[in-house]
């Protein structure tokens, strides 16, 4: 028998002790309930370390302890465990806390905080105290679930990033033959904002809603290099002389623009008395000779506008985004709330994990109610994360204090998110 020691009670360690019950009630062969939680682990926090005290726990139960109405407990001794993992005293229990925090096992103390159990002549388990494993169980179907859920993710990723291999090839091979041709055109505007694209591919990790935005930036942005390449192209294409006669010219250029174009592109032709000569100005010597172009300076303008855009979508933040650049409010989270599939969910979870870090009901509604449920909950998420790093130290004063930049138009979480990840991957 080994004494356990008492534990402080926290909100993981109750949820993991509700799974123990709902995992009694049902029963799932021990090799499916391991391979289930094999294939999701390192998305839900676990570490190898983790998965290796779990599976000495599994080998130590038996096939009849995962029937319903059973426990799988397992009350080997920390000698036995140390020896079989090579751990030591305190890295066992740091690995089996975060295995029970992260909802994949409970601990059931017996009155005397000691570890042990019996089983009767058929093998069964009669009274145990130690280990229980009964969450697998529970969890079993949802993590199946979830791993269906990353498989399509995956294959969705991959095909965004095919989509996204071909757009920037277009992008970059129409924008080289047009400066190499000495096309007219934004075609530095265009490099600018290409490369600030290809900046925001992902390095390391990727979701299928930042890739698929990423995917429609590059198309948007290829759409109009083409646009610009095919204007440009048109415009350097000398009008050919045709046996039709000027009146017969005449009426097909008047259908497309409401002033005539004769033969020569040098010449403007309007309603007016006095025709004016195309040469005072370049952007009609264009106009006439491609129906549809637009005067440079509305062209530029139009561009910085829709660059302008483009921008400022960017730096919205996405779901993606917000439990990446903060693992440890993501770990959190998902064992709150399983797996989380909109900002709706991580809004409810963000309220349970509140009290945790200490900050006030009031503190939380005030930001609801001035930045909105979304910001409100990503600002929750930074702070939790911020908190657990040792970065804050009263992340509720931490909070009103991001309220009243937002304010006063200072707040610019985007930038603390991005500047996360990318502290992540140097």
């Amino acid at each position: 028998m080994k004494h356990t020691g008492w534990r402080k009670p926290t909100p993981g360690l109750g949820i993991a002790e509700q799974l123990a019950q709902a995992g009694e009630r049902i029963a799932v062969p021990k090799s499916r309930a391991f391979v289930a939680v094999k294939r999701v682990g390192a998305y839900i926090g676990l570490k190898a370390g983790d998965m290796m005290l779990l599976d000495t726990l599994g080998a130590f139960t038996q096939s009849q302890d995962w029937e319903e109405g059973q426990r799988p407990i397992v009350w080997a001794s920390n000698a036995y465990l140390m020896a079989q993992t090579g751990f030591s005293l305190s890295a066992l229990k740091r690995h089996a806390r975060r295995l029970a925090e992260i909802g994949v096992i409970s601990f059931r103390d017996s009155p005397n905080g000691k570890r042990w159990g019996r089983r009767d002549s058929e093998g069964r388990i009669v009274e145990a105290y130690g280990f229980d494993l009964s969450p697998l169980s529970a969890r079993a179907l949802e993590f199946e679930a979830l791993h269906a859920d990353l498989q399509a993710e995956r294959e969705l990723c991959q095909r965004l990033k095919r989509q996204i291999t071909v757009a920037r090839r277009m992008i970059r091979a129409r924008i080289e033959a047009a400066v190499s041709s000495a096309l007219r055109g934004p075609w530095a505007q265009f490099t600018g904002l290409f490369e600030e694209l290809l900046d925001r591919l992902p390095r390391r990790h990727e979701a299928s809603e930042q890739l698929a935005r990423l995917l429609g930036w590059f198309k948007d942005l290829q759409e109009r290099v083409e646009a610009a390449y095919l204007k440009a192209t048109e415009a350097t294409q000398p009008v050919e002389n045709t046996p039709e006669t000027k009146e017969q010219v005449s009426e097909k250029t008047q259908e497309m623009n409401p002033r005539e174009v004769i033969s020569d592109p040098h010449i403007l032709i309007t309603n007016q008395l006095n025709p004016v000569t195309s040469n005072s100005s370049e952007n009609e010597e264009i106009a006439a000779v491609v129906p549809n172009a637009q005067p440079e300076d509305q062209v530029d303008r139009e561009l910085e506008e829709w660059v302008a855009e483009v921008r400022k979508k960017r730096a919205a933040l996405d779901l993606p985004t917000v439990m990446q650049a903060c693992p440890e409010f993501a770990s959190w989270a998902r064992n709150m709330g399983g797996f989380l599939k909109d900002w709706g969910d991580l809004h409810r979870v963000a309220g349970q994990l509140r009290p945790m870090i200490g900050v006030s009901e009031h503190a939380w509604n005030v930001a609801q109610d001035r930045l909105g449920k979304q910001v409100a909950t990503a600002a929750l998420a930074l702070v939790f994360e911020k908190h657990c790093a040792g970065e804050v130290s009263s992340p509720g004063g931490y909070l009103r204090g991001m309220v009243e930049k937002a304010g006063a138009g200072e707040l610019h979480l985007e930038r603390s998110f991005y500047g996360r990840l990318s502290g992540q991957a140097a």
